[in-house]
């Protein structure tokens, strides 16, 4: 097949644009070409656009999808030809280019301001995880989308898409010493865990007016085990369990059954029981919660553990990273420890890509390690992301691509990425551990609204991001990419694709 007839001008004009073979391949099961097209003869000068436009032709559609082409692996950023030249394709080679859809600019939609450092963030809506176990008439409606911010000053905030507050939740024993809130999470839409410095498990109902104006909370149960800070939970719902990862070395499995759930600590409850503890901790005495205890706690780590995560196929099985520099996994009907995978750096957070059967977790080296961690897998690295400058503390999967996430680093900045846009590792990408396997290069950068704006500035010679580092992230479909952090403000950025969205 060829874009255009012979040429039939005289040989003493100019000769005709040079052309080169392609062969278009994707892994959209929907966007498939019908049949094989063959070799598609192309003019070398078309970039992503003049390809896109060639594709949806071909396809036939009666509204345009944007689309991004892969070649060998790397995203066309340039002309074919410049692209081909830089990698020494032969003009006589037929090119494999693989076409996927674009991940559009993420824009910036709004920020909410806050008293304090913004700890946590998670969504409520009918494509979030809360949203998709509530199901059937307790699914959320369009429109009344809903996110909870969690801050250093030990409170809850529940907010509209109109950046009103619905409901502010005391969400801390402590009257400000210890009190910040490091990770919060819906758990249905009439239910909110929480918990942070002052390392009790906190589980809220939840519940709105009539007119989704105002809301009111109240605690339902308190979860004691943990010794020090608790920085992260993840949630299974089918199972009602919850698993912690804490600064005390340990990875907590829960049960948000009350009557499940083995007796709190006695010393951990009562600040009479302990004398260290009451002089850090003080426990309202009028606290009637219930309180409970873990179902296990799994130890193994030597030093904080920052991130832990349910496996996707199997919930008796969790991930978890830790400052020792190792990814564990554990087998949690046993609680015990099934492997250990030792990187060359702190790691900080963690997600798993279960269409590729990697976990994606961030470093305090400043990069992302994509590790295989089945039994059979032969290095501990199968790829590095790397751009950003800072720590990357947090790390959240794209709703609509397997291949993409979204990173959030103490630089002040997130990053989105998709594993496919690689090229091969250099001794020069610095760092033991790094050059191994491939390098991948993030799709766009989100700066902090608040950098953009003159509202937080570093001085000069601080590390990067600071006044403005991004603790958490979190990817909606519906709602897009929410950050929060250093600059007291919660932000949403969103992409724009073919659907409106």
């Amino acid at each position: 097949m060829e874009l255009s007839t012979e040429d039939q001008r005289p040989p003493t004009e100019a000769r005709p644009e040079s052309q080169v073979r392609i062969h278009f391949t994707t892994k959209l099961r929907d966007l498939t070409l019908a049949g094989d097209t063959g070799p598609i003869l192309v003019p070398t000068n078309l970039r992503r656009y003049g390809l896109s436009t060639l594709v949806n032709h071909l396809l036939g559609v009666e509204k345009p999808i944007p689309f991004d082409f892969l070649i060998n692996g790397t995203f066309l950023r340039t002309t074919l030809e410049e692209f081909l030249a830089a990698r020494g394709y032969s003009s006589e080679s037929t090119v494999a280019v693989e076409y996927v859809r674009s991940i559009l600019p993420p824009v910036h939609l709004a920020s909410y301001e806050h008293d304090d450092w913004v700890g946590a963030v998670d969504v409520l809506s009918r494509s979030s995880p809360a949203g998709s176990w509530a199901g059937g008439s307790r699914e959320p409606p369009a429109g009344r989308e809903r996110i909870v911010s969690g801050c250093y000053d030990g409170r809850l905030v529940v907010w509209d898409m109109s950046s009103h507050k619905l409901a502010t939740i005391n969400a801390s024993a402590n009257d400000g010493y210890n009190a910040g809130v490091k990770v919060v999470k819906f758990l249905s839409p009439s239910r909110i865990v929480s918990s942070g410095l002052d390392r009790v498990i906190r589980l809220w109902g939840y519940k709105e007016s009539s007119d989704h104006t105002t809301a009111e909370s109240k605690p339902l149960l308190e979860l004691y085990g943990h010794h020090a800070s608790v920085d992260d939970l993840d949630v299974q719902w089918t199972l009602r369990r919850m698993l912690s990862a804490s600064a005390d070395h340990t990875v907590g499995l829960w049960t948000m059954i009350k009557a499940d759930a083995p007796p709190a600590p006695e010393a951990l409850v009562s600040p009479n029981a302990d004398p260290s503890t009451a002089k850090r901790r003080k426990v309202a005495p009028s606290n009637n919660t219930p309180k409970r205890g873990p179902v296990s706690q799994l130890r193994s780590h030597t030093a904080p553990v920052s991130s832990v995560v349910f496996a996707h196929m199997d919930a008796t099985v969790a991930y978890s990273t830790s400052w020792d520099h190792t990814l564990r996994t554990w087998d949690l009907p046993t609680a015990s420890l099934v492997d250990t995978r030792t990187t060359a750096h702190s790691l900080l957070s963690v997600c798993e890509l279960p269409t590729l059967h990697l976990l994606a977790a961030g470093t305090s080296a400043r990069h992302i390690t994509l590790v295989d961690p089945r039994a059979s897998a032969t290095t501990v690295s199968a790829m590095t992301l790397r751009g950003h400058t800072n720590a990357v503390v947090s790390l959240a999967k794209d709703p609509n691509n397997t291949f993409g996430l979204v990173s959030g680093s103490h630089d002040g900045t997130c990053r989105v990425w998709d594993v496919r846009a690689t090229r091969p590792g250099r001794a020069q990408d610095g760092g033991a551990g790094v050059s191994e396997g491939a390098i991948c290069e993030s799709v766009y950068t989100i700066p902090r609204d608040s950098t953009t704006t003159g509202k937080s500035k570093s001085k000069r010679g601080s590390a990067p991001g600071q006044g403005c580092k991004v603790f958490d992230v979190i990817w909606d479909e519906l709602v897009g990419i929410v950050s929060a952090g250093e600059d007291k403000r919660l932000q949403i950025n969103m992409g724009r694709d073919e659907r409106g969205l």
